[in-house]
């Protein structure tokens, strides 16, 4: 079995498989966090997908687009962990 097999048959299935449960947990979610976790789940795998295809493509310049992705997604996580400390200390 060859690298491309080996994406094109056992790591995209697994990630797609993983985007169709976290959306499930983004719409099912009970609380705002849990869908902002969701939601950086849905980045962190995006990211792999990408990675997948740049290798798949061999373009590597598509890995500067995920380290992008990733940067943002990390950035979008710190300030929602901001908001909720910020609440959190105004409620007390």
């Amino acid at each position: 079995m060859t690298l491309d097999n080996y994406l094109y048959y056992v790591i995209l299935p697994a990630l797609s498989i993983a985007i169709l449960l976290v959306f499930y947990r983004f719409f099912k979610g009970p609380t705002i966090s849990d869908r902002v976790v969701a939601v950086d789940l849905l980045v962190t795998i995006g990211i792999g997908v990408i990675a997948v295809y740049s290798i798949l493509s061999h373009q590597p310049t598509f890995l500067d687009i995920a380290l992008i992705l990733a940067l943002i997604g990390f950035l979008a996580t710190v300030a929602y962990s901001f908001y909720i400390q910020k609440r959190k200390n105004r409620n007390e």
